[in-house]
């Protein structure tokens, strides 16, 4: 039998095998060929997801800037006290989710997520710009309690704003843009305390990291307001219109409140973390503080490499079933980061902490907007609701651990919250990708 394709198929046939054609001559032919081998997922050559991404970095920038040392302008530099400071945060924690709800509701009303975070980010401009320019407590304690927690809201709403731009595309590519704009965050906190820190360490005072952050704003500002597409009238996706108690109402549904609740317990694992970590460090297993920087540094640059690796692995097993694996990974992690007992130890456990990390910061991004899919601003400002309670959660561990046991203890207490957590999901929803109900208008 020949194996000679017929005369007529014979350059289809060949075309499938490319290692058979001439190799391009012109170096313009080998770029181009070069760059059609790189494939770009279709989701991020959408303009919109591509400025969503540079604008929440930018957002990103503002807050890394300034978030590490705030305590010590607040504290030292400005003189308030320890208990008035963590009144202010939590009164600010308080506040952001209020004004989250508030702003993802209007701008599901206006059907455009564009003019809701030039208003936004023009709070940060103040904020930030306020306290460098006007250092005094009373402006501190105004723009943290109001300025900034305002500006924060633009969080949700820059992820509302990717929802809407996904909003026909395949589940997978949604969960792979949000993968993607939670990565810019990563990367931001990567890159800019560092710097921040290198380039202030001869300085009297940390109040220059405010000026940081102001621009960061502004830059922020300009790419949602010369780069971001406008919507179109007819492309807003809300129909029947909430007011703002409906919206709260509609928030605090059980049928929401128990998820976010499931999801709160897995989060709040990374707040333990943050508190355990540096006193399990210089503590029980003998190390110093630059251990501390350094583990931090390599952790958060591992989520930003599996942040990007998890848009495969969701393609193929689902959402769900991925945020189970890093929730076991994380839960492994804080029982054996409570068992150490040698500095190597925790950091051979880095390469666990940020894989598990990864889907913990990335996956229920999605898993929240789902709840309330036909509303991408309400459904967003679930993301600010967990962040409360995953911090508040994580406070109840952190002091019910230390009061009982030691720090090691405090993170195997954590590791069995979120293993309840993630059951917890798995049991109202088990391992299908969650589809939103129909909400009442």
């Amino acid at each position: 039998m020949s194996l000679t394709p017929p005369a007529g198929q014979s350059k289809r046939f060949l075309s499938l095998f490319p290692f058979q054609r001439r190799a391009p001559s012109s170096p313009s032919a080998r770029r181009e060929i070069l760059l059609m081998s790189i494939r770009i997922p279709d989701a991020y050559r959408n303009p919109t997801v591509r400025t969503t991404m540079l604008a929440i970095f930018a957002f990103g920038f503002s807050g890394a800037a300034t978030a590490p040392y705030s305590s010590i302008v607040g504290i030292h530099e400005l003189g308030l006290s320890d208990r008035a400071y963590s009144m202010l945060l939590a009164a600010a924690a308080a506040v952001n989710v209020v004004i989250s709800i508030l702003v993802g509701n209007i701008a599901d009303r206006l059907g455009d997520y564009r003019r809701m975070m030039v208003f936004v980010a023009l709070f940060g401009i103040a904020g930030y710009g306020a306290i460098y320019l006007l250092p005094a407590q009373s402006t501190f304690v105004f723009s943290g309690l109001l300025l900034l927690p305002a500006y924060g809201a633009l969080n949700s709403l820059l992820f509302a704003n990717a929802r809407a731009a996904t909003n026909r595309m395949k589940r997978e590519d949604v969960a792979s843009v949000n993968s993607g704009v939670r990565a810019m965050i990563s990367l931001s906190w990567v890159l800019v305390p560092g710097i921040t820190g290198a380039l202030l360490a001869g300085s009297p005072s940390m109040l220059p990291a405010y000026l940081f952050s102001t621009l960061a704003a502004v830059a922020c500002l300009g790419l949602i307001v010369v780069f971001l597409p406008k919507v179109a009238p007819g492309d807003a996706l809300v129909i029947n219109h909430l007011s703002y108690w409906a919206a709260l109402a509609h928030v605090a549904t059980p049928r929401i409140l128990v998820r976010v609740l499931g999801v709160s317990l897995v989060t709040s694992m990374l707040h333990v973390n943050g508190a355990v970590l540096s006193l399990i460090v210089t503590g029980p297993v003998g190390g110093n503080v630059a251990d501390v920087g350094i583990l931090i540094g390599i952790v958060a640059l591992l989520e930003v490499i599996f942040i990007v690796a998890l848009a495969p692995l969701i393609r193929r097993i689902g959402a769900m079933a991925t945020l189970a694996v890093g929730t076991m990974l994380y839960v492994t992690y804080l029982g054996l980061l409570g068992l150490s007992t040698a500095v190597w130890q925790v950091y051979a456990l880095s390469l666990i902490s940020g894989a598990g990390a990864a889907a913990l910061i990335s996956i229920p991004i999605t898993y929240l907007q789902d709840l309330i899919a036909d509303r991408p601003g309400l459904g967003s400002a679930l993301i600010s609701v967990n962040m409360f309670l995953g911090a508040g959660l994580g406070a109840l561990i952190f002091g019910l651990g230390t009061a009982v046991s030691g720090y090691s203890g405090t993170a195997i207490l954590s590791a069995l919250a979120g293993g309840g957590g993630i059951a917890l999901l798995l049991a109202l929803d088990g391992l299908k990708s969650r589809h939103a109900e129909p909400q009442p208008s």
